[in-house]
């Protein structure tokens, strides 16, 4: 009886097993032969690559699957998985903007407090001791008392301290010529602007204020000492808070001093271990120092400005000796401009020369248009102040008595 139970129960077995393996065969939807091919027996399964054939094949994806499916449809779409529209993808050659125009100085503002600064803290540069001839280090110390007075001569003494660090700091990158004069005056002579925009706007027409000019050496002259201003770390780039310009997001955001945002760039290149730069120790101002560019900032240009950098130049810059002393630089690029006299009675020749034309896109005013501007900007000032009445003549003084005949009281008289 036992050895009966013992028998029917392996047959039990036996045809359960065959009963779960019959199961599993026929839970699965196809099976695909070996060495054919996993495009073969996708088409097998779906009978054709058409859509209707996709659609039957994933049928029985869950919604997770059939995300990550469709995330890696080499097919074009336009599905971008949720992402602000507009801003899908960024391309260098359309610049997404937040309007239909460039932002104004209050937007442009808001853009820049908007932007957040680094948390890590700053690398502080090496110092640096200004090296070489009495003419080359008279030459720097101008150049870099220009860039001082002329970028922050108005601003507080950190903002002063700051620019005349980051310039030190191009100096030792390896992006950057190697001089001060170099540094300062790198792309001046381009159409599409410079790197310092006093170099190339006009301004150094302007006299400079003696007091604020002394400063501004001052701290040209301690910081080509030695002296290193550590708060603004190994910034190579700035502008004022009052613009957006299209680079600034493309750097990394370090301190803002006065009105300038500080900038260094991404990755290796703004480390302190990449500024390994040395000072040449000429000041020579040369014809590529004055038609050179940033091209890492260059990549992230307007369509406009790389238009204006592939063109053709129209003739070859002159140098004009006259004009680079007259500045404080040597071998300076004036391209469609001229040196005139006009008359200054402060001067002690009784003239002063000027630099009249065009420099670096920018038309410099003549002598009569400055002198229109002043007359309108005379006939919308407010009114003068009343001037002071003349006193009044004093009173005449009283008649003399008549004299009276003699008495005998009075007989001089």
């Amino acid at each position: 009886m036992r050895a009966g139970t013992r028998k029917q129960f392996k047959t039990w077995k036996a045809v359960a097993a065959l009963g779960v393996f019959g199961g599993l065969s026929a839970c699965a939807t196809y099976y695909i032969p070996a060495g054919s091919g996993r495009d073969a027996g996708l088409m097998r399964v779906t009978a054709s690559f058409s859509d209707r054939g996709l659609k039957r094949y994933v049928a029985n994806m869950d919604p997770a699957m059939l995300a990550l499916a469709r995330r890696h449809d080499p097919r074009p779409h336009t599905d971008y998985w949720g992402r602000v529209p507009g801003w899908e993808v960024i391309r260098l050659s359309n610049i997404p903007r937040l309007g239909d125009r460039d932002p104004d100085f209050e937007a442009a503002r808001l853009i820049n407090s908007l932007r957040p600064t680094i948390d890590e803290e700053l690398e502080v540069a090496k110092p640096f001791v200004l090296t070489g001839t009495p003419e080359a280090r008279a030459q720097a110390l101008q150049c870099l008392t220009q860039a001082v007075y002329y970028e922050a001569g108005f601003e507080p003494g950190e903002g002063q301290m700051a620019v005349a660090q980051t310039v030190i700091n191009r100096m030792r990158h390896p992006g950057y010529p190697k001089s001060i004069c170099g540094v300062i005056y790198e792309g001046a002579a381009r159409t599409t602007g410079c790197q310092f925009s006093f170099a190339c706007d006009g301004s150094l027409a302007r006299e400079p204020v003696p007091a604020i000019w002394a400063n501004a050496q001052a701290v040209a002259k301690r910081a080509l000492s030695g002296f290193v201003f550590k708060p603004v770390g190994v910034a190579t780039h700035y502008h004022a808070d009052y613009v957006s310009p299209y680079w600034a997001p493309t750097l990394v955001k370090l301190k803002q001093f006065g009105q300038h945002v500080f900038y260094r760039w991404t990755g290796p290149s703004g480390t302190l271990r990449a500024f390994r730069g040395r000072y040449s120790g000429n000041e020579t101002v040369s014809a590529d120092i004055l038609m050179a560019a940033d091209p890492r900032t260059l990549e992230a240009a307007p369509p406009e400005v790389l238009a204006a950098q592939t063109a053709p130049a129209a003739a070859t810059p002159v140098v004009t000796g006259a004009a680079a002393q007259m500045l404080g630089v040597s071998n300076l690029v004036l391209p469609d401009a001229k040196l005139v006299a006009v008359p200054d009675a402060n001067s002690p020749t009784g003239e002063r020369v000027t630099v009249q034309g065009t420099v670096a896109g920018r038309r410099i005013p003549t002598a009569d248009e400055i002198a229109r501007i002043n007359k309108a900007l005379e006939s919308v000032s407010g009114p003068q102040p009343p001037t002071a009445e003349a006193p009044p003549p004093p009173p005449p003084p009283p008649p003399r008595p008549k004299p009276r005949p003699p008495s005998l009281l009075n007989p001089l008289n």
